[in-house]
C-alpha cells in the first residue's frame, strides 16, 4: 500500500516567539502603528490595516523602546505580514523583550502598548 507523502515545509531559522505589543515602524517613508503579533531572531509578524504593506517593502520597527533589525516584507496575507530581519536580532534581546512583557505590571503593560 503506497501512501502519499507530505510536501516538506523549509525550516525556520528560529522559533516564533508570542510578543502582543503595538509597535510604531516604518514601511518604505510611511509611519505605521502596528500590532507585533510575534518574533523570532530572524523575523516577525505585524498586523495592521490592510494595505499597510507589500511584499519587498522595507520596515523598521521599534519594540518596547528597541530598535529590531532592518527587515522586509516577504509575505502579506490581508491585515497580517511577515517581515524577514536583515540581520539576526540577538536571543538576548529577545529575552529582555518577552521577559519584560511577561513580567509587566497591568500599568506597565498599558506604557508598553502605547506607541
Amino acid at each position: 500500500m503506497m501512501t502519499q507523502q507530505q510536501p516538506q515545509q523549509p525550516p525556520r531559522g528560529s522559533d516564533r516567539r508570542p510578543l502582543h505589543l503595538m509597535v510604531k515602524g516604518r514601511v518604505q517613508s510611511r509611519t505605521i502603528f502596528a500590532d507585533l503579533v510575534d518574533i523570532s531572531e530572524g523575523g516577525c509578524k505585524l498586523r495592521a490595516s490592510s494595505g499597510f504593506a507589500n511584499e519587498g517593502d522595507r520596515v523598521t520597527i521599534r519594540i518596547n523602546g528597541i530598535n529590531a533589525p532592518l527587515g522586509k516584507v516577504v509575505w502579506v496575507e490581508g491585515k497580517v505580514a511577515g517581515v524577514a530581519f536583515e540581520s539576526a536580532m540577538h536571543v538576548a534581546v529577545l529575552d529582555h523583550l518577552c521577559q519584560a512583557v511577561e513580567t509587566a505590571s497591568f500599568q506597565d503593560k498599558l506604557r508598553m502598548h502605547r506607541v
